[in-house]
């Protein structure tokens, strides 16, 4: 019931972020720069349980300096991220005891990476033409997917998918999540087509179904993916939950495991379309 009702409220306040006007853009880019702090400060507790001792305060000043970076010079997130790693390397390199330097550095470059290369690519999608449809996409596919698995996995679930790396998942929950991806992405573009013949733009997936339906199964493999990715960090540092912040559903980190990357696949998929 907690994380019921967790969603119940976070859904509709996380929506109406991504349909804020373009003028307020940099809300959502403030509040995603937000989620990534709150779940880099959970891999970094993690990290320490692991006997490194990485500089939190400068790691996640670059995380939010990248967000910055991004949103002022958009076209140079790359070249951004490779000052920050470069400077976090730097900061080790004076600021831990000599034993400690490889982790820290590590450690910290590394949760710049995954929390923040990845998660500065939420308002680089919002940006796009129909920027707050492809991120409603997105996160519809992901949470359908996420659903499916949840329920079906729990009732019928036999088989383990991976159990080393997390012992409840079941290939009958990881069908269910691909197929509940498709039935959300098949709604979203009927939705959009309805919306169309009442004039509304609300919702804009241009191209043919089996494109999106396609990049459904993709969005979906990689949101499994990122879920075990996570499965295995909080395995390796002995830890259940990456935080409590959320009821019902532990951390934040715990939360948006699944979208850490299924966003950037989503967004070079969409590259990828655009170029060929």
């Amino acid at each position: 019931m907690k994380r019921v009702l967790t969603g119940i409220i976070l859904i509709p306040c996380v929506l109406a972020l991504v349909f804020l006007p373009s003028r307020l853009q940099w809300v959502f880019m403030l509040a995603t720069a937000g989620v990534a702090a709150l779940a880099g400060w959970e891999f970094l507790s993690m990290a320490e349980r692991g006997g490194a001792r990485p500089p939190r305060v400068a790691a996640l000043l670059a995380i939010l300096l990248l967000f910055a970076g991004n949103f002022q010079w958009p076209d140079q997130s790359m070249v951004i991220f490779g000052m920050l790693s470069l400077g976090l390397l730097i900061y080790c390199t004076f600021r831990s005891s000599i034993e400690l330097v490889m982790p820290d550095a590590v450690t910290s470059t590394f949760c710049l990476l995954y929390v923040g290369l990845t998660m500065v690519t939420l308002p680089i999608l919002r940006e796009q033409t129909n920027g707050p449809s492809l991120v409603t996409f997105l996160l519809c596919v992901v949470w359908g997917g996420d659903i499916a698995a949840l329920y079906v996995g729990r009732t019928w679930g036999r088989h383990k998918f991976a159990p080393k790396l997390s012992p409840n998942k079941t290939w009958e929950g990881a069908l269910a999540s691909v197929a509940g991806s498709l039935l959300v992405a098949g709604g979203l573009i009927a939705l959009a087509q309805q919306l169309e013949k009442w004039n509304s733009a609300v919702l804009s997936y241009p191209e043919d179904m089996s494109y999106w339906l396609g990049l459904a199964v993709l969005i979906n493999v990689a949101a499994q993916v990122g879920d075990l990715v996570e499965s295995a960090l909080k395995r390796s540092a002995d830890v259940k939950d990456s935080g409590s912040l959320l009821p019902g559903h532990g951390g934040v980190l715990d939360r948006i495991d699944a979208l850490l990357l299924a966003a950037p696949v989503l967004w070079y998929a969409q590259v990828i379309h655009q170029r060929f």
